[in-house]
């Protein structure tokens, strides 16, 4: 159990800075999740803290001890990678196996690891098969395994369930948290989901361009996004922004308004305004609320459906309970949760509403 730092690390391929700058702090026996779009620097921290990479700037340290040249064998960190990397003429059990095999652990303590792991995993009736009789979720639950098999200071996970199939990976999910409390281990992880990261996470950094941009609980990160951008990568299907002005506490758009007064310390100027689909409601046009809209499309996904609305010119999305009857072309009004509301820079993209919501 340990907590892992990286203090100002920079890291760069050629003209490519992979990790700009980066602070972070990973706390003992905490599930941490790194998480943004591809190339962001997500794998790249990971090589870093094991010891594959050495960064150009910057600290890095296990329990407070600088490690940053150590070799990757004297951090004592656990890796499972992307593409799990198992022996292939080796059978699960040897697979297991091998990291306690190399420490020169006796036979009598590997057996009973194995044996505790595997039914940890629930993978006892597979320990005599090959990688290649296994299937995807089988060689994850070894690879896990295999890192499980040893206490090492904290374990390293690079989207390990990633190529896994929808129902797969939400069964694994369950698994790698139960997991991750049981052993009270700290466990970094590396996702480009964020479904993934934010159903698993005690905390998670949202990484864009090599920079670790907003650091919080998946409920501040949802709720409270410092910018645009994390606004944007987070929560699915993604938030609706609308570009428009501030005019004495009222945001207007071309074909919508909406009163923000209660919203201290706002200037005019233009704006633009983010709502989740989930607090944009329809109703009948015979209500005299919100703005005129037109249905453009409605996606029944069995308890919840998706409705895309035409307003003016622009198509936003709303996420509503049950199964709307909805006909394409029929007028509706649109409303929304100004309480809910966020305010964006339009230049920079920073959050103009940084508040805490009940």
């Amino acid at each position: 159990m340990s907590t892992l730092e990286l203090r100002n690390v920079t890291k760069s391929f050629g003209d490519v800075v992979a990790v700009d700058n980066v602070d972070l702090r990973v706390e003992d026996n905490e599930f941490y999740c790194i998480f943004g779009p591809p190339s962001c620097g997500k794998s790249t921290i990971l090589r870093l803290l094991l010891g594959l990479a050495s960064p150009e700037s910057g600290q890095i340290l296990i329990d407070g001890k600088n490690v940053t040249y150590l070799a990757p064998g004297e951090r004592d960190l656990a890796m499972v990678f992307q593409n799990l990397a198992l022996f292939p003429h080796l059978t699960a059990r040897e697979n297991l196996a091998f990291p306690l095999r190399e420490r020169n652990v006796s036979q009598e303590t590997i057996d009973a690891t194995i044996q505790s792991v595997s039914e940890k995993l629930r993978i006892t009736p597979l320990l005599e098969k090959l990688p290649a009789k296994l299937s995807g979720g089988e060689r994850q639950r070894v690879a896990i395994g295999r890192a499980l098999m040893r206490k090492p200071r904290a374990y390293l996970m690079d989207e390990p369930i990633a190529a896994l199939d929808a129902r797969l990976r939400e069964e694994m999910r369950v698994e790698l948290k139960r997991l991750q409390r049981e052993v009270g281990h700290t466990l970094i992880y590396v996702t480009h989901d964020q479904e993934e990261a934010m159903s698993i996470a005690d905390r998670m950094a949202i990484m864009q361009d090599g920079k670790i941009v907003q650091v919080g609980s998946p409920y501040e990160i949802y709720n409270e996004p410092i910018s645009k951008f994390v606004a944007q990568v987070v929560g699915s299907p993604p938030m609706n922004f609308i570009d428009g002005t501030i005019r004495s506490g009222t945001f207007q758009a071309t074909d919508f308004s909406l009163e923000v007064a209660s919203h201290a310390n706002l200037i005019d100027g233009d704006v633009t305004l983010g709502v989740r689909p989930e607090d944009v409601a329809l109703c009948t046009p015979d209500s005299d609320k919100g703005a005129e809209c037109s249905i453009f499309e409605v996606e029944p996904l069995g308890a919840y459906s998706i409705v895309d609305v035409i307003v003016g010119e622009k198509i936003l999305k709303s996420q509503m309970q049950g199964q709307p009857r909805f006909k394409k072309g029929q007028r509706v009004m649109l409303s929304v949760n100004a309480e809910h509301c966020h305010l964006f820079d339009p230049r920079s993209g920073a959050s103009l509403l940084r508040r805490k919501r009940s």
